[in-house]
């Protein structure tokens, strides 16, 4: 089967993959590279401190997230978008990961693309602006992500997916301490993870980004709680800490309680053979599987029920369910069966008779 010839088109506010938090670009990054190794012709457009086996088109010198002298951010995206409109003649599919900007162009081209959407979309500017370009297909990452817009025109939800050998379970004895790994937001409820931790008796570690957006949450929030005897920030680590700070957890705390999309510490968790201990929103139903890689809560007394059960998971299980379900193969074949779909010739009316 052909090669397919495919730009991917990430954001610009980290590189890919990111030298530390990031979610969609490290996505695209897994993504990218196993199109590559399946051995198909890969264009990234992105920033020019990624890294990638793919051809780069940098869309600005270096991620703009760690740019002080850029104060409008919007005009490299711009820019990019116009070089992306002058390559597509050369693409078989483009694939955008940033969100919406692209729609009133690519609508008008005749190269087949696709939209991965990657954040929230309970947010009711979002319904005019999917109800006027319900033309162009979109890719979910979970089906919940769907909800607020279960009319828009979906043509698949893909999961996503790590390199099968990114993160493993470490060796030797585990230290038993309960993890939480990510951003420092007031959705992602890292006051819940710390009261959780105190009132179980249990060590808690927290690794994890303060955007600058979230610096007075932060202040006066958290800050006061750590504190407490057993509460332990480390702040931002990098994909090489993951595997020791998630392997060596008890669990995962992902107390959060706001329609998340997808959750990709969840699966970071399950490739280190690490449990998972959420609640019941957006994602979790449909990542977790309630006794298998993890446990499911609806409420605080819940959470600290679940505490006591760890040691019942069978964390070789763990790691084989993030095998069978979240590798960046799968995705990457999910992703392909999408393009080949999109980008096929129509069938004329004489062919079929």
């Amino acid at each position: 089967m052909r090669a397919v010839r495919i730009a991917q088109v990430a954001p610009l506010v980290e590189s890919v993959p990111p030298r530390l938090y990031g979610g969609t670009e490290r996505i695209v990054s897994y993504l990218t590279e196993e199109l590559v190794e399946l051995g198909h012709e890969v264009t990234l457009f992105a920033s020019g401190d990624s890294q990638t086996r793919a051809r780069l088109h940098a869309g600005a010198p270096r991620a703009l997230r760690f740019d002080r002298g850029c104060r409008d951010p919007i005009a490299y995206q711009v820019a990019m978008l116009e070089q992306v409109i002058q390559a597509a003649p050369h693409f078989d599919i483009i694939h955008f990961h940033g969100d919406w900007m692209h729609l009133p162009v690519f609508r008008r081209q005749d190269v087949p693309c696709v939209t991965t959407l990657h954040g929230r979309l309970d947010l009711p500017e979002l319904q005019p602006l999917f109800a006027e370009f319900s033309d162009l297909p979109l890719i979910s990452i979970s089906d919940a992500q769907r909800r607020p817009l279960a009319w828009a025109n979906w043509i698949a939800t893909i999961y996503h997916g790590l390199p099968r050998q990114l993160l493993a379970p470490p060796g030797g004895a585990k230290e038993g301490y309960l993890a939480f790994l990510g951003r420092i937001a007031p959705e992602k409820r890292p006051d819940l993870a710390i009261r959780w931790a105190v009132k179980s008796g249990r060590r808690l570690k927290i690794a994890a980004k303060v955007d600058r957006a979230d610096e007075e949450y932060f202040a006066t929030t958290i800050r006061p709680l750590l504190n407490q005897p057993g509460i332990d920030f480390i702040g931002e680590i990098g994909e090489r800490e993951k595997s020791e700070f998630l392997g060596n957890a008890a669990a995962l705390l992902f107390p959060g309680d706001w329609p998340e999309p997808f959750g990709l510490v969840m699966i970071e968790a399950f490739a280190c053979g690490t449990p998972v201990l959420a609640y019941r929103h957006g994602s979790v139903p449909e990542v977790v599987e309630d006794g298998v890689t993890g446990f499911i809560v609806d409420d605080e007394s819940g959470a600290l029920a679940a505490i006591e059960r760890l040691d019942r998971l069978d964390r070789a299980r763990i790691r084989g369910e993030f095998e069978r379900r979240f590798t960046s193969r799968r995705m990457a074949e999910d992703y392909l069966a999408i393009y080949r779909l999109l980008s096929q010739p129509p069938v004329s009316s004489l062919e079929t008779v």
